[in-house]
Order: C-alpha cells, then structure tokens, then sequence
C-alpha cells in the first residue's frame, strides 16, 4: 500500500507542521537545519546504537559545561562554527583589522588596571612588554577605548583551567586607551597549548585526527563608543603550529614578531589596532 505523502519523513513535512504564526526567522532556521541534517543522515545512514551514541556525546558536552568551563563554545570553535560565523558576519573594510572568535577561556568579570599595569600576578614565565594602539581607519587615535586582555601562561594554561594553581584573574586585564589611543602594560609571553582533551570534545576529535593545538597568541576586546566592538587575537610569528590552527584563527595580518630587548629572557610586542565605524541600525553590507 503506498504511503500518504504527509507521512512521508522528510523536511517538507516538518516545514508544514511548523506554526503559520511562528516566528519566521526561527522557522527558517528550523527548516534548513533539518534539511541538513535530513540529508546527512540518509547519506551516511548511522543505526539506531550510533544515532544513540551521538545522542550520549551532545549530553557529556552538556554536563561538560559550566560556569568556568564552556565546552560547548569549544565544540563551536573547533568546528570552524565560530570562525565562520564570524566571517559571514564581518563587513570591515580591509584596512580595519581582522576579528576572531573569543573561545572558551574568555571571562567579562576582568578587573580594570592601570596603564602599565603587571597582569603577571605569579611572575612565572619571560617578561613580555605589550604597547598597543587603537585608531580609526584614518589613523587618528581613539581615545577611552576600552580593552579586555586574556591569554594563556608559559605553560600554555589559562587562569580557569588551574582554579587551584593561579591567582584569580591571572593575566587578565581591563585597560582603557589613553587620549592617543595608546595602552601598555606588562605580563609573560605565552605558550601554545593543546586545546582541552579532557572532555567529549576533545577526545572525539583525537579519535578523528584532528590536529588540537593551538599557536601561542594574546588575546584582545576592544570597545569604543560609536565602533564596532573588535575580538581578535595576536599570534607569535615564530610558532611552529600558526598552519594548524585548530580553531581556524590564524589571519596573516594578526601574526606578529616577538622581539628580545635587554640581556633578560624579556621581549617586546607593539601592535596597532584599527577600528571601523559602526554601521547604522539597519544597514546592510
């Protein structure tokens, strides 16, 4: 006996169950996304035991996931979702520097501190001293921007991986741009680090042999009134794993020379930021 077509599975189906009166933004989202995932499904055809095995991984990254540790956005980040999102989404012109995504480590609860300010609160690792510069894309400097700085120790681990092992808000920092949009301040130079194994996602994606490790950068969120808000990274020219990004973040304009200064293990990073205007509520690329 032949089937009805209303009975038939398939994302026509679930497009005309859905609500007239719905909201359409989400229903069309709704219905691309089983579209997708209709067809991934009929290609690769997993059983009902790895259809339930997804299932059980999606609740580990749940209960992976807290209020230090976000192993969802790390499920993002390391599918390229985050990066992708981001580039749909950036309309800066070319001169403007390039964003990234925030990743997983980033906290908004940083404390402010002063330019010039030690954001080394163990003093472990080589010194590194940080000059950065915020202007527009004319070059004329942007005053009271506000700039949100994170990054990983010398050992390649953030201050909320190690609750227990580094002071609260441990090279982290809120500076404010001076009336020539400079800021400094003084912390130690990161490493690379392997993104976190010790969960779902990362124990999926070795299984997977997806390269995990990530090249030793600096983190930035720049704020300024009547910009748009900038996160981007600066990443160590002389890393040996800048063409592996795990999370697809590398941009050849964001990757800088670390030089040595003085006899010390002591280095210097100077990098100017360039910032686009904010486009008017409702205008389109």
């Amino acid at each position: 006996m032949a089937v009805p077509v209303d009975m038939l599975i398939s994302p026509e189906m679930f497009s005309r169950r859905l609500a007239a009166a719905g909201e359409e933004p989400l229903r069309q989202a709704l219905v691309g996304a089983v579209t997708h995932l209709h067809a991934l499904i009929r290609d690769l055809k997993p059983t009902p035991a790895e259809w339930r095995s997804l299932i059980a991984f999606l609740t580990e990254v749940g209960h992976a996931s807290d209020d230090r540790r976000q192993e969802w956005v790390l499920l993002s980040d390391l599918l390229g979702a985050t990066a992708l999102v981001e580039e749909v989404n950036a309309h800066r012109p070319r001169q403007a520097t390039p964003g990234t995504l925030r990743g997983p480590f980033f906290r908004a609860d940083v404390p402010p501190r002063t330019l010039g300010s030690d954001i080394s609160l163990d003093g472990v690792g080589e010194r590194l001293a940080v000059f950065g510069r915020v202007v527009d894309l004319d070059g004329e400097p942007v005053a009271g921007a506000e700039i949100i700085t994170w990054q990983a120790n010398a050992a390649g681990l953030y201050e909320n991986q190690q609750p227990d092992l580094q002071p609260e808000h441990n090279l982290r920092g809120l500076f404010q741009t001076d009336g020539e949009g400079r800021f400094h301040y003084l912390t130690v130079r990161p490493a690379g680090y392997g993104v976190p194994d010790d969960g779902p996602v990362g124990t999926m994606l070795l299984k997977a042999g997806l390269p995990l490790r990530r090249p030793a950068h600096l983190q930035f969120l720049i704020k300024a009134a009547g910009f748009e808000t900038l996160v981007t990274h600066l990443y160590d020219g002389s890393d040996p794993h800048l063409a592996e990004d795990p999370l697809f973040a590398v941009k050849p304009e964001l990757i800088c020379r670390f030089e040595r200064i003085g006899e010390k293990p002591c280095w210097q990073l100077a990098f100017t930021f360039v910032l686009a205007r904010a486009r008017k509520q409702g205008a389109r690329a």
